[in-house]
C-alpha cells in the first residue's frame, strides 16, 4: 500500500476542538477507510494533548498516527500530504494553494482576527470547504 497521509496545522494556537476532533479514533477509522496510511497532528501550545501522544507517534486501525509540536520538517509533510487540514489563521493555507493540495480550512471564530475572516470568505467564496465549529 502506498502512502497517503493527512497533515493537521494549527500552527502557534490553542485550537483544541481541532486537535481533538482529528484525534478521535472515529475520525482516524474513517480516515483508514478512505484509504489515508498516515496523520500528521500539529498540536500546538493549547493545554490538551492526546493520551497517545506522549509517545509521538502511535497505530490505530492500521492507520500511524504523530503527533508533534514544531516539526522543522513541516514544509516537506506539506509537500508530501495528500491532504492537509488547517485552521484559518495559518501561513499553510497559502502554502497549500500554491502547491495544489486537497485542503479542508477549519475556522473558530473566537481565534480570528479580521484578515483571517476576510481569508474564510474568500476560500469560501472560491469553492474550498469551510467548516465553522460553534
Amino acid at each position: 500500500m502506498s502512502k497517503k497521509s493527512v497533515l493537521v496545522v494549527v500552527g502557534t494556537t490553542k485550537f483544541e476542538d481541532l486537535i481533538k476532533a482529528v484525534s478521535e479514533k472515529r475520525f482516524q477509522k474513517l480516515l483508514f477507510s478512505k484509504g489515508y496510511t498516515h496523520l500528521s497532528i500539529q498540536i500546538g501550545h493549547g493545554e490538551y494533548t492526546p493520551a497517545d501522544s506522549e509517545s509521538g507517534s502511535g497505530r490505530e486501525e492500521g492507520l500511524i498516527v504523530d503527533w508533534f509540536r514544531f516539526k522543522p520538517t513541516l514544509a516537506n509533510d506539506m509537500t508530501e500530504a495528500s491532504l492537509i487540514i488547517s485552521h484559518g489563521g495559518s501561513g499553510t493555507i497559502f502554502e497549500s494553494l500554491s502547491l495544489r493540495k486537497a485542503l479542508v480550512v477549519v475556522i473558530n471564530e473566537t481565534l480570528m482576527n479580521n484578515h483571517q475572516t476576510e481569508l474564510a470568505s474568500r476560500l469560501a467564496k472560491d469553492g474550498h470547504l469551510v467548516y465553522t465549529f460553534s
